[in-house]
């Protein structure tokens, strides 16, 4: 019960965070779904290229967190993973977008 009110806490003392976050995913998604079909590629391949922030962040948290709390290390670590997934993902996308305007 304890872990309830804290959470109607969290979202109490942020509420305004949490708005701003809600707003935001609305605008991106009709940002992104304005995008023509021919732009979308390295527009997503650039803001994939972007998420190494995520990887730099991460590795900031799990420095900085008690080497007993395994929850922050494990969440730090799958933030490592899955941003260098990310980085690598767009940086291949973008390789082979260039490749098809290379002459034969």
């Amino acid at each position: 019960m304890e872990y309830i009110s804290s959470i109607l806490n969290l979202f109490s003392e942020n509420e305004k965070m949490i708005y701003f976050v809600i707003l935001a995913i609305f605008v991106g998604i009709e940002v992104i779904g304005g995008v023509p079909s021919i732009l979308h590629t390295p527009l997503m391949s650039g803001a994939n290229a972007i998420h190494g922030v995520v990887i730099v962040g991460a590795i900031y948290v799990m420095l900085n967190s008690d080497p007993e709390n395994y929850v922050s290390l494990a969440l730090g670590f799958l933030a490592v993973l899955l941003g260098t997934l990310n980085v690598v993902g767009g940086f291949v996308v973008t390789d082979r977008m260039l490749e098809m305007f290379k002459k034969k």
